[in-house]
């Protein structure tokens, strides 16, 4: 379902839903510790340029001016009050930006734009949404349930987490569809190999069986064996898992006939609204005639010719933005720190001193989860490394997430020190050619533990 219309927020301003658990939108938004947030997922595949303009004005001039590109490739805007949502609601309804609203269906960033895709997946997931939306309130579903729909290509959606994976699959045969259940698209468990056409009764075949379940029921809970033998009678399935993950979006993407991608990265998922209007601003001067939200928090600039894009990078990287795949920071996963009430530590500046102290861990072999607190918002799978604010200092968690309790502590002013020993131990133990991750797992977590609270 989308929307361009103001969306109704109650006599008070605001929705009831002010709370985590649910997905803060215009209508409900979540209280954090720098005030309110508001998640927006545009329901077209692109914006303009005016219009990502606009909506940092409106992020500035209703908020804070922090702006943030998800994991999942939605863009928040932080530091509203109560009094300002409704304002920032009205600003974006003037724009005319239809925001999706409802069950998240999700496709990959440039579907229909890269060449090396399978299939477009847009008209199977449009499908989908006129389905879902038309059977109304005889279907229910968990405020976060997701469904991917991917067609493949350099920027797939295969390390993204979805209740229902839709993947397409080519052969001999021509392409079909591979619904899975749960997960990413390595863990999720195949149910059914289907023809385009079979798709959208087989998700609602399977979205009433969860309505069954009730509300909050996740795709997770379902018997993924019983629903495989509905639909592929014990016939063998393939796992959509085999393809190579997407890349970091910073860089320049040539794609042959279809054109030149410019990607940019936001440095630990934030910019401020006045450095985002003035590359926009620039960019489209240049040529820009479209941007995207990329998953893994990053932006893609269409329209620009080969040698525009080179000099919009530039420009990109004076204004803070990620622009290269190998920037250190692009491997670290950092929540909102000081911006949540609920943190124990700036974990933006720790970010910075990460990079500075400890370059060898950031070869990209693996990404450094930072976390203020147990919730592990910025990364809630397993990470190689976390490390969690904590009274005492920071605990630091091996491949877990920040809510398994840690196996090594260390002090705040002693951060760098720890930082600057695990670089070392990478260092001085890693064999040629072996990533830093391979010589952390190799050393084991009593190793790891030790060079973080001794060094």
């Amino acid at each position: 379902m989308t929307s361009c219309a103001a969306p109704d927020l109650g006599p008070h301003g605001l929705g009831a839903s002010m709370r985590r658990g649910a997905c803060p939108s215009l209508a409900a938004p979540m209280r954090t510790g720098d005030g309110l947030l508001v998640r927006l997922r545009p329901a077209v595949d692109g914006l303009t340029p005016a219009e990502i303009r606009a909506l940092a004005v409106a992020a500035g001039a209703y908020g804070s001016g922090i702006i943030e590109i998800t994991a999942r490739g939605n863009l928040q805007i932080r530091g509203l009050t109560p009094e300002s949502v409704p304002a920032l609601a009205a600003a974006i309804w003037e724009t005319g930006i239809a925001v999706a609203e409802g069950l998240a269906i999700e496709t990959p960033p440039l579907a229909g734009f890269d060449p090396g895709e399978i299939a477009d997946p847009r008209p199977l997931a449009r499908a989908l949404r006129l389905a879902i939306s038309g059977a109304g309130e005889t279907l229910s579903f968990a405020p976060k349930f997701t469904i991917v729909v991917d067609g493949g290509g350099c920027f797939n959606l295969t390390m993204l987490t979805a209740d229902l994976r839709i993947s397409a699959l080519g052969g001999e045969d021509g392409i079909r569809w591979l619904l899975s259940l749960g997960g990413t698209a390595r863990s999720a468990a195949p149910v059914a190999l289907l023809e385009a056409g079979e798709v959208v009764p087989a998700v609602l075949d399977i979205m009433r069986s969860l309505s069954a379940l009730g509300p909050a029921a996740r795709a997770r809970d379902l018997d993924a064996g019983g629903i495989r033998q509905r639909f592929s009678a014990g016939n063998a399935l393939p796992f959509a898992g085999e393809g190579s993950p997407s890349p970091p979006p910073a860089g320049i993407h040539h794609f042959g006939g279809a054109g030149t991608v410019l990607g940019v990265g936001l440095a630990f998922a934030q910019t401020d609204a006045g450095s985002l209007i003035a590359f926009v601003r620039q960019a489209e001067e240049l040529g820009a005639a479209e941007i995207r939200l990329v998953p893994r928090h990053g932006l893609f600039v269409l329209g620009l010719s080969g040698e525009a894009a080179a000099i919009a990078q530039g420009l990109a990287r004076g204004h803070g933005f990620l622009v290269a795949a190998d920037d250190p920071r692009n491997h670290i996963a950092a929540c909102a720190g000081l911006a949540c009430a609920s943190t124990g530590m700036d974990t933006k500046a720790t970010a910075r001193l990460l990079v500075e102290a400890a370059p060898d861990l950031l070869d990209g072999s693996a990404t450094v989860h930072l976390s203020g607190c147990p919730k592990g918002c910025a990364k809630p799978s397993p990470a190689p490394m976390t490390l969690i604010g904590a009274p005492s200092g920071y605990g630091l968690v091996v491949n877990g997430t920040a809510s398994v309790a840690p196996s090594a502590y260390r002090d705040e002013n002693g951060i760098r020190s720890a930082f600057a020993a695990l670089n070392a131990l990478v260092r001085e133990n890693k064999d040629a050619g072996e990533s830093a991750w391979s010589c952390l797992t190799r050393l084991g977590t009593a190793q790891i533990g030790a060079a973080f609270e001794q060094g």
